[in-house]
């Protein structure tokens, strides 16, 4: 953390999380803290009225309301940029609280406070912290849950669940709040799914929203590289690729290329998937796989699936990678953008030189499968054997790829749904 500088913690979770008691707590336990909250609406956040300073209205002049405890809370009325440099401006505060919308994700709030800037030079991310509701992530991710639905900031339309697991995968601390609503075999159970999602965060268990102040202020737990690779699925692809002789198989065709597929159980001990049938699957395939066949694929996958994710190649698209995204029972396919592969070959000398690491075939280039399935009680034989029936057969390889049916989107504005 830069010398002087405010640190600041991130708060983001969705309606009905628990954030607006977790704030409320946190106001009413600062003890030697003085704490500035940054509010979407102050009217929503209902502060307790005895930390009113002198009857100061909850809206009050330029949206901020002075606490008795020396606490401010203030209402975010223009763009967070200028929001946060007026507050280091106009008043004095030991750390800074941004809650994040229910329906806005944290990474983006994050990157304002690393960037090059004024807001940079007065202010350190210090934490991310998602809040978790217990009963809703088990009426979210349970199998055949309806798929609800929610306009982000940008008038976007999108699962709620998908911005749930974005959440998630984006934090340093995880409070799973509502713990008093949930028994606690399933307790247990939720714990080890978020774990699965989320290896790196501390996961904390809360009761209406009551967390130590010295559990998720002035931590200095945030790294933006560390949690930006630190969900499940990035865990477990890497780590597949750290394990490429085990579970391996080549199937050469006339064309000389083989495919390969990784599974792997993660046995960390922060990861309890035997005793809740977590399980993590990773597949990886550098043959192109049938577009008919793969579309089959992902409309058949099993209820138990959580999360999934990851980038594929289907003959006919040697220009551009499509990738696959599952949160519980609702799934996209977007156009990622083009395989480094397709471009000039100046283009393609650059980005190998400064990545000599990065997978490179030479007769295909980057382009490659690399999926990630995490779910309860999933048979990983039948999801590997499936892919692998949807890799090209050696006549294929030699046959048009362009005749084939092709249901996935063409362009970057294009998408396929599956469970919507």
């Amino acid at each position: 953390m830069n010398q002087g500088s405010i640190p600041v913690t991130i708060l983001s979770g969705n309606l009905g999380a628990g954030k607006t008691t977790t704030l409320n707590h946190l106001l009413s336990v600062s003890n030697d803290t003085d704490i500035a909250v940054l509010v979407n609406d102050m009217g929503e956040i209902n502060i307790d009225a005895e930390l009113l300073e002198g009857g100061t209205e909850i809206v009050a002049d330029e949206g901020v309301a002075e606490l008795s405890n020396g606490c401010i809370c203030c209402e975010l009325q223009d763009d967070l940029r200028t929001e946060v440099s007026r507050l280091a401006r106009e008043w004095e505060f030991d750390t800074l609280v941004v809650e994040a919308s229910g329906i806005s994700e944290p990474a983006p709030i994050a990157r304002l406070f690393t960037t090059e800037s004024r807001v940079a030079a007065r202010y350190d991310v210090d934490a991310t912290v998602t809040v978790v509701s217990a009963r809703q992530f088990r009426d979210f991710f349970e199998p055949g849950a309806p798929v609800e639905r929610t306009e982000t900031e940008d008038g976007e339309v999108r699962p709620l669940s998908d911005l749930v697991i974005e959440q998630i995968e984006f934090c340093d601390v995880l409070l799973l709040n509502k713990c008093d609503l949930v028994d606690d075999d399933r307790l247990d159970e939720i714990e080890a799914t978020l774990r699965a999602l989320q290896p790196r965060a501390e996961l904390i268990r809360t009761e209406h929203g009551r967390v130590s102040p010295d559990r998720v202020l002035q931590r200095g737990l945030f790294d933006l590289g560390a949690v930006s690779d630190s969900a499940g699925w990035k865990q477990a692809m890497e780590h597949a690729d750290g394990h490429d002789g085990d579970h391996h198989h080549d199937s050469e065709g006339a064309h000389g290329r083989g495919h390969d597929h990784n599974h792997d159980h993660n046995h960390d001990h922060r990861h309890p998937q035997e005793a809740f049938g977590i399980t993590s699957v990773s597949y990886r395939a550098t043959r192109p796989l049938h577009p008919a066949r793969l579309h089959d694929f992902f409309a058949s996958l099993p209820d138990g699936i959580v999360r999934a994710k990851g980038t594929f190649w289907v003959a006919g698209r040697d220009d551009v990678k499509l990738e696959y995204g599952q949160a519980g029972s609702s799934a996209r396919v977007t156009v990622a953008g083009a395989w480094i592969a397709s471009l000039p070959e100046i283009d393609q000398d650059l980005y190998r030189s400064n990545r000599s690491a990065s997978y490179w075939d030479e007769e295909w280039g980057d382009r490659r499968t690399q999926l990630v399935f995490i779910g309860t009680d999933v048979d990983e034989d039948t999801i590997l054997a499936a892919l692998d029936d949807c890799v090209l057969t050696d006549d294929e390889m030699d046959a048009d790829w362009n005749a084939f049916d092709d249901p996935f989107p063409s362009d970057e504005d294009g998408l396929l749904t599956y469970g919507e």
